[in-house]
Parts: C-alpha cells; sequence; structure tokens
C-alpha cells in the first residue's frame, strides 16, 4: 500500500488595533509588517511597534492584549494613553559642553536642554558619537528619573558613566621603528597621557602626509584592555634623498664660442633618523664664478619644539673677491605648514685685486645682522610634478658693514612666494615670485644681489645680473600630457636697480620646457630667450637648461 502525505506552510498574519478608531488609524500610519513565518516573528514587530510608538511620544502607551483569532490570524490591542511632545533633559556641565548642546538643541541653559521626543534617539547617538571622540569610546548613559511636567512635556536625567574616560597610556610604531620620536610630540602633537580621540587622531595622522621621509601605511588602530589603551602608528621609510643638477649652455656674446654652466644640489633627508636635513650645493658657471653652500637643518632639539639651522655660503668671482656668509637660525614650528625664525648672519668679503684702485666699487668689509623669517609651505606630495602646492617666505634684517673703518647701517628685507592653481586634472599655471631689497647709505659691488638663470629668470646667464633691489616674477602654463609629463611655457618678468651705479632695467624671458619623471628621476629641458626692455631678440641670447632630480 502506498501513501503520502502534503505539509503545508502557513504564514502567520498580525493585525494591530488602538483602543479608538483614532488610535488605529495612528498604528496603520507606521506601516508596520504584517505577514510572518513563525509566532517569534510576529512577536518581535509587536515589541518594536511598542518602542516605535514611545519614539512618537506616546511613553505610557501599553499592549492590551495579543490573541489568536485563527489558526493564521493574530490580533494585537494598544492603550497609547497620552502623548507627549517635549523633554527636558539635565546633564552634567562638566562632561557635555555646551557647545555640544547647541549642536542639537535650541532651548538650553547650564542644567538642561529641550528636544522633541521623536528627537532623542538621534540626538543621544549624536551626543554619544561626540563623546567617544574625546575619550569615552565605551560611554555608557541613559535617561532616569523621568517625570511628568504637565500634560505634553516631560523632563529627565541623563547619566553619563565617569568610569568610561580613556587616555592613551602606549603609542607603538609598526613598520619603521626608529621613526623620530620627537616628531610624535611636536608634529604630529600625540604623546602618552593624552585624551583619547580617534578621529582627532586620523586627523594629525593626516599630517604625515607633509613629511618627506615617512608614509603612513594604513589608518591608527587602537588596542583597548580592562586598564589601558595602546594607540598603534603603521608608517613606513621613503626615499628622501635627492641629488639635483642641472647643465646649461649658449653662446658667449665677446668670444661667439659655446659656453658650459651648471651646478650639483645634494639633499640628505633623515639619514640619522632624526628629521634632520642636510643641504650641499656647488655651482660653477661660464662667467668664473663658483659657489660653495652648505645648510644642517635639526628640528626639535633636546625633545624641544624649537629647532636650529646652520648655513655657510662661499662664493668667488674669479680672481676679483670672495665672500664667505655665517649664517646661524633658531626656529620654531607653530603648525606643520607655519615657521617662525630668528637667527643671525655674518658676512665676510675680501677683494682679491692686487690693485684695488682698478675698482674702488670692490673692498674689504664685514657685515652682521639680526633677522627675522617667517615661512608657510603647503605640500602635495602625491603630485610628483608638483610636489609643493604654495609656498612663501619674508624676511627682515638689520645689521650694519664695516669697511675701510667705516660702519654703515643696513636694512636687508627679502620675499618669495610660489603657487600652483589646478584649472582642472589637465592644466595649471603656475607662479612664482621674488624679491630682494638692501638699503645702506654707501654700496659695494661684493655686497649686492646677484641674480638670473634657471632659479630666477631664464634666459640670462647664472648669476649675471647685480643688483641692490630687485624682484621678478615666473609665469608658467603647464599642460599635463599624463601623470609623469609635463610641458609648459615660460614667461618671466624682473626689474632691477643698482643703486652703486644709479641703474634701473625691466629684464624679460620667453621660452617652453618639459619635465618628465624617468626611472632616475624628473628630468627637465628649458629652452628660453632673454632681454633687457630695450633690446631686440636675439636667437644667440638663448639658452637651454637641463636639470636631473634624483630621489634615492
Amino acid at each position: 500500500m502506498l501513501g503520502c502525505s502534503n505539509i503545508l506552510a502557513q504564514n502567520l498574519s498580525l493585525k494591530v488595533l488602538g483602543s479608538s478608531e483614532l488610535e488605529t488609524k495612528i498604528i496603520d500610519s507606521l506601516s508596520y509588517k504584517s505577514s510572518f513565518e513563525n509566532y517569534k516573528t510576529l512577536n518581535e514587530e509587536v515589541v518594536l511597534i511598542n518602542k516605535r510608538l514611545q519614539s512618537l511620544g506616546y511613553i505610557e502607551n501599553v499592549l492590551v492584549d495579543t490573541e489568536k483569532i485563527n489558526d493564521s490570524l493574530y490580533q494585537s490591542t494598544f492603550n497609547l494613553k497620552q502623548r507627549f511632545y517635549t523633554i527636558y533633559i539635565y546633564y552634567a556641565k562638566n562632561l557635555i559642553s555646551i557647545e555640544l548642546i547647541k549642536a542639537i538643541s535650541s532651548d538650553y541653559n547650564d542644567e538642561y536642554f529641550a528636544l522633541p521626543i521623536r528627537e532623542i534617539e538621534g540626538a543621544l547617538g549624536f551626543i554619544n558619537s561626540k563623546l567617544a571622540n574625546k575619550g569615552m569610546p565605551f560611554s555608557e548613559f541613559s535617561l532616569q528619573n523621568i517625570e511628568k511636567v504637565n500634560n505634553d512635556k516631560l523632563k529627565a536625567d541623563l547619566l553619563i558613566d565617569k568610569n568610561s574616560v580613556r587616555n592613551i597610556d602606549k603609542v607603538l610604531i609598526k613598520g619603521y621603528e626608529q621613526f623620530p620620536k620627537s616628531y610624535l610630540k611636536h608634529f604630529l602633537k600625540i604623546k602618552e597621557g593624552q585624551l583619547f580621540n580617534l578621529d582627532v587622531i586620523k586627523k594629525k595622522t593626516d599630517l604625515l602626509n607633509d613629511l618627506n621621509f615617512a608614509n603612513q601605511v594604513k589608518t591608527p588602530e587602537v588596542l583597548f584592555t580592562k586598564d589601558s589603551t595602546s594607540l598603534y602608528l603603521y608608517l613606513e621609510k621613503t626615499k628622501s634623498n635627492s641629488f639635483d643638477g642641472f647643465l646649461g649652455f649658449g653662446t658667449n656674446e665677446t668670444t661667439n664660442k659655446l659656453e658650459f654652466d651648471g651646478y650639483l644640489n645634494l639633499i640628505l633627508n633623515n639619514s640619522l633618523n632624526y628629521g634632520e636635513q642636510f643641504n650641499l650645493v656647488y655651482k660653477s658657471d661660464e662667467n668664473d664664478q663658483k659657489t660653495f653652500k652648505a645648510n644642517l637643518s635639526l628640528p626639535y632639539l633636546f625633545g624641544s619644539p624649537f629647532g636650529t639651522e646652520l648655513a655657510l655660503n662661499i662664493f668667488k668671482k674669479d680672481s676679483t673677491f670672495t665672500t664667505v656668509n655665517q649664517e646661524v637660525n633658531i626656529f620654531y614650528e607653530i603648525n606643520p605648514k607655519n615657521k617662525l625664525i630668528i637667527g643671525a648672519n655674518i658676512v665676510q668679503s675680501n677683494n682679491l685685486l692686487e690693485q684695488q684702485s682698478l675698482n674702488s666699487d670692490i673692498s674689504d668689509f664685514n657685515s652682521q645682522f639680526i633677522k627675522a623669517k617667517y615661512s608657510f609651505k603647503q605640500v602635495r606630495r602625491i603630485d610628483l610634478l608638483f610636489p609643493i602646492d604654495f609656498f612663501a617666505e619674508a624676511s627682515l634684517g638689520f645689521g650694519n658693514r664695516r669697511s675701510n673703518n667705516e660702519s654703515i647701517k643696513q636694512k636687508e628685507i627679502k620675499v618669495k612666494a610660489s603657487k600652483n592653481f589646478n584649472l582642472d586634472d589637465k592644466n595649471i599655471i603656475y607662479i612664482k615670485t621674488e624679491g630682494n631689497t638692501l638699503t645702506s647709505n654707501t654700496y659695494l659691488t661684493n655686497e649686492l644681489f646677484r641674480f638670473g638663470g634657471i632659479n630666477s629668470i631664464r634666459g640670462f646667464e647664472e648669476n649675471s645680473i647685480l643688483a641692490s633691489q630687485y624682484g621678478f616674477a615666473n609665469l608658467e602654463y603647464h599642460y599635463r600630457v599624463n601623470s609623469v609629463m609635463n610641458i609648459h611655457t615660460i614667461t618671466d618678468i624682473a626689474y632691477l636697480e643698482n643703486k652703486l651705479i644709479n641703474f634701473k632695467e625691466k629684464l624679460f624671458g620667453f621660452g617652453f620646457g618639459f619635465g618628465i619623471l624617468t626611472k632616475a628621476g624628473l628630468l627637465k629641458l628649458i629652452y628660453a630667450n632673454g632681454k633687457s626692455e630695450n633690446q631686440k631678440f636675439r636667437l644667440s641670447n638663448s639658452k637651454i637648461h637641463i636639470s636631473l632630480n634624483v630621489i634615492f
């Protein structure tokens, strides 16, 4: 005998009523779920309806009964009772700031704040997230002592567990364990004992993008134990040393021969894991000029927020004179972008001419200056072609020059700035300006400013222009061909005054260039033609500059 049976699964239905027709309409407006696979999920929906009614202000609503009508239908009945619209929440102002209260309520004072009943859940969630960011990640709070004020208002006390406050007990670095600890304290401003705030910590570690010797591998992580909070930072040391040089060549106007000039620029960053920077420059150009520069920057001396800069600059002009400039600065970083510097520099220059009467404008002298400087730098390391987005620096110095048993008071002002304006992903406008002024009763040739060449006004020989006061502007339009190559135009203009010979002049430079990231480094080629205001363009005045910046 063969037999079969069919087992049919039957869904359950729910109907919810109020104690009146009006209350039933209010419940229907909740759009509750009405079909269920079993009685457990049906009962969970009834509990949820109770909570949703409370959030609407029916704090005292009561589930009167849930009865089975037939095999598939259940009916629940609620008595909504009085509806409340507003609640006054009393809080401890030592735990919740008035600024936080202002963000959630327009009716508040030092003791309480008022909220519509329907906004309680969202407001308390907001408070909870802010307290977590202020060192209370496990904060627990609740509304207690709920009482009626009148027919539609309530009051309650907001209670917070004070024992949930957390401070950073340990800071551990993974990946680059030799990361300079002074940068944690003064650059990132993260230290042990600090109130734990994960959002603030993430913002601080984003400042690592302003460093050229370290990267953040992934976002910080936190290990909480019963009695300690450990912060883990994941960093890596990056290649930040660079070797830069350029080769320039052009036709000598006097000899009509092809002449070469160039320079070498070595920068060592954080080689000792101290955050230090050492810069060495050697330059030789077609005017038989030789320059040697050495700069050492030591940040956060002895764990303090102060650092020092030491500089030596030696310049020799053929067999005419030499000038040695020694500089000592103390700097304070207000934040990663802003820096204040005070310092002193001593300059000594010697006339190498055997018969000084041949050029009375060159003379032995010694000068001392006290200077104050401010600098701002905003970097953009993700863009390898344009790593510095905005830079500005200004300095003011006062001193005196001693020459031929005579002391002359002098003042020196220097300003420079550069900015990239990104029109879109492909088109960029780059502007750079610089201006220097030396104020003195008398001037010597061997103390004047020297400029011209690839780093100032292009199309002119390196450091061939003398001035007691000058200013120049570089304007470039860049077209980014791809992520590693760009082409650009060159428009340079300069104004100079040489009070030694009572001379004023305007200079112009025009040309084009390109930059390309190679495996060896950033290769730049610039072609520029320079002229003075009343001079015609001549191809013989053109200069070609080639430089290669190697990162290692």
